[in-house]
């Protein structure tokens, strides 16, 4: 079946702790699957308005600001389509459900990736779902991982549930633990990562730290690690911000990419020799996961309705357990 083109709409309420930035460079980062020179001809069509208003690329946005837009886009005939996919869904009421995503599936329907997400199924299992405001065509999400990050999201089936969550993620208050393997050992048990992260200038799929506070967005990853092991490490990370890529850009900031990262440098020998054994051994690891080492563990909030503190919990997957007992086995030289 060919596609067809559909005018999709989009709004943006500027944070109150954005930095001024020009409005091209602010919706560039909003859009990774959008051109700039897509964004700059968008404003220059008039399809982009801010508080209703023409503006000009160069426009510098301020908080508060309301950015709507039209952006001309290709996309599937029946939209979004009910699909029968196994949830693994390890709570549910009737305000909310929790689901524990596997690695390899994408959370919604996007560019080169309509069919087969978390809200294809979504939707087949679940019918009226909410939409958040602004995030239009994304039923029942609040958040999202990674499509290679495993783990547990919130999942809001009433207007009541959207919004009470929504506002917890806004003011910072959903617990969210992650555990990752990591290449070597931080040099501190604990730690905060306080650095800056916003879209690569060379490569927008990446996002890179910026030291200067005036580039990026604020961004903070408690960490701790659980377990050293030989040359990788396994440690939890507690956000405190939700930035995209955060665990993954950060970790890689401060020295210590996540196991089989190929996108932040995690897919190479970062510890350790370059011997051929220990090579040999590295690239079987990898056959075991291939893919970033991280998963979504934990989540806590307030609920909705009763106003109790819920909190979830769940196993690490077994590719990243198969990885962990490998190498516990390495540190035993007879072994090998």
């Amino acid at each position: 079946m060919n596609n067809k083109k559909k005018i999709e709409k989009s709004k943006f309420i500027v944070d109150e702790n954005q930095t001024m930035v020009r409005l091209d460079r602010f919706l560039f980062d909003k859009m990774p699957n959008v051109t700039r020179n897509k964004i700059q001809e968008g404003i220059k069509n008039k399809q982009v308005l801010v508080n209703k208003n023409i503006v000009k690329p160069s426009y510098k946005i301020k908080s508060k600001d309301i950015i709507e837009i039209e952006i001309l886009k290709h996309i599937k005939p029946n939209d979004i389509e009910p699909e029968k996919i196994k949830l693994d869904i390890i709570y549910e009421d009737g305000e909310l459900l929790i689901v524990n995503k596997s690695a390899g599936m994408v959370v919604h329907p996007a560019h080169e990736n309509w069919k087969g997400t978390l809200v294809n199924a979504l939707i087949y299992h679940f019918k009226n779902l909410p939409e958040m405001e602004g995030n239009e065509g994304r039923p029942g999400l609040v958040h999202r991982i990674d499509k290679e990050t495993s783990g547990l999201l919130v999942i809001a089936k009433t207007n009541l549930a959207m919004e009470s969550l929504a506002k917890q993620f806004k003011n910072h208050s959903i617990k969210r633990r992650y555990q990752a393997l990591v290449w070597g050992i931080p040099k501190e048990p604990t730690g905060t990562i306080n650095i800056n992260l916003g879209r690569s200038f060379k490569d927008r799929r990446i996002v890179e730290g910026y030291a200067d506070n005036t580039l990026g967005k604020k961004a903070i990853t408690h960490y701790k690690v659980l377990e050293n092991i030989h040359y990788i490490s396994l440690i939890e990370c507690e956000l405190e911000t939700g930035r995209t890529h955060q665990i993954r850009a950060h970790m890689k900031h401060i020295g210590h990419p996540i196991f089989c990262d190929k996108t932040y440098g995690g897919k190479m020998i970062v510890k350790g020799n370059r011997f051929t054994n220990y090579k040999r051994f590295v690239e079987n690891s990898f056959k075991l996961i291939d893919r970033q080492a991280l998963h979504a563990k934990s989540l806590g909030f307030i609920h909705p309705k009763t106003k109790k503190e819920m909190w979830f919990d769940s196993e690490l997957p077994n590719d990243m357990q198969e990885v962990i007992t490998k190498w516990k086995k390495y540190e035993k030289p007879e072994n090998y």
